[in-house]
């Protein structure tokens, strides 16, 4: 039986999941071995945000985890500002200490739920949602999230997003999660699967990618772009006009 989003994860259940990952999350190589694709995308949406934004001096990085993505940014620019936010405390110490590593930009750490931390409005030059947002739950809360989003981006700023997704139709849907469970066993075993796919009940809420496309212009963003999808996952931005 599928769990209903009010028996999801809470926000408590979820950071203390993270707190006692945090190694898992420091591979730039592999990134998470559950996430499809997971290096060509975290290369997709740093390339994206330097190639498609001009003058990066601040970049905002949701969900920072270990510090995967900003520190893949810096592989094509430094330095710049940056603001972590993440539930985990240990997650903010780890990106913050390997961050520094490559970037003399200054570094903000801030702990919590994105959506409701106090954020310079048109503040951020680059948004990074890595692994994110798929924890949203209804309409209301996906829209009001990208809302804020977008307000935060700066004139000629941008989004980048790699996310779990879910398909349109139940077809396509059944279709691709079979694909993907054959993607986890041969990464690690029928147990690995079964644990994935617990998780993701439990925790997670995915949209289409689609879903997702339109509710960037719905918001706001003047060009929205489609970098890469398999199976369950997707890489994709948007651009706020200048």
């Amino acid at each position: 039986m599928k769990i209903l989003l009010a028996e999801k994860s809470t926000i408590d259940e979820l950071k203390a999941r993270f707190d006692a990952n945090v190694e898992r999350f420091t591979n730039l190589n592999t990134g998470q071995v559950s996430t499809v694709d997971a290096p060509l995308a975290m290369e997709l949406i740093t390339r994206a945000a330097f190639e498609s934004t001009p003058n990066i001096k601040r970049v905002l990085d949701i969900g920072c985890g270990a510090g995967n993505n900003t520190i893949k940014l810096c592989q094509y620019v430094t330095p710049f500002d940056s603001d972590l936010v993440d539930l985990s405390l240990p997650m903010l110490e780890k990106a913050r200490d390997r961050i520094t590593e490559v970037n003399t930009g200054t570094i903000r750490t801030l702990q919590g739920d994105f959506r409701h931390i106090d954020l310079p409005v048109q503040g951020y030059d680059v948004i990074l949602a890595a692994a994110v947002l798929h924890h949203l739950r209804d309409d209301q809360d996906w829209e009001s999230t990208f809302r804020k989003i977008y307000e935060l981006t700066a004139p000629g700023g941008s989004i980048w997003i790699t996310d779990l997704v879910a398909h349109e139709t139940n077809a396509v849907q059944e279709m691709m999660w079979e694909r993907y469970g054959d993607y986890l066993k041969n990464a690690g075993g029928d147990y690995f699967r079964s644990r994935v796919f617990e998780c993701i009940e439990k925790e997670d809420s995915p949209r289409p990618v689609t879903y997702q496309l339109e509710l960037l212009r719905k918001v706001g963003y003047d060009y929205v772009e489609l970098l890469h999808k398999n199976s369950c996952y997707a890489a994709f931005g948007a651009i706020k006009r200048v």
